[in-house]
């Protein structure tokens, strides 16, 4: 399924569709080139939330937390990774216990698409707007419009 994201705020709005939907253990994998938006979307998706204040990138932490959430959310960006194997190293399956993952670059941790609980989000440029292409996995297919 495509969605057209022409500006800022249809990804704001893209991201309070996901969290409504969002429960511990699924994944939302968001994919694309640089500067498609996947930071800006996790971001929606962690304000629609409740969460306030900065929501920082996690480019070079790799791993953020977000405990006091309704749904606690792990923010991890894994473009820096050069084996897949390192995402175990860091304690990423520790993170993910009882908490819902946001994984920026998920090929570079070996990927989530096989996870029956992944969203997979493929955002593309289009003009100067984005364009989700979102494929649920079998247990996002009853929740997702």
């Amino acid at each position: 399924m495509k969605i057209a994201l022409p500006d800022l705020a249809a990804m704001e709005a893209f991201g309070q569709q996901i969290s409504a939907k969002l429960a511990p253990g699924d994944v939302v994998a968001l994919s694309g080139t640089l500067g498609t938006g996947k930071t800006t979307l996790a971001r929606a998706i962690i304000a629609a939330l409740g969460h306030e204040g900065e929501v920082p990138s996690p480019t070079y932490t790799i791993i953020e937390t977000y405990d006091g959430l309704p749904v606690p959310l792990v923010h991890a960006d894994f473009y820096r990774l050069e084996d897949p194997a390192e995402a175990a190293e860091l304690g990423l399956d520790d993170y993910r216990e009882g908490a819902a993952l946001l994984a920026e670059w998920p090929d570079h941790a070996g990927g989530f698409a096989h996870e029956p609980n992944c969203l997979a989000i493929a955002l593309e440029k289009v003009g100067e707007g984005r364009e989700a292409v979102v494929t649920p996995g079998t247990s996002w297919q009853s929740r997702w419009p």
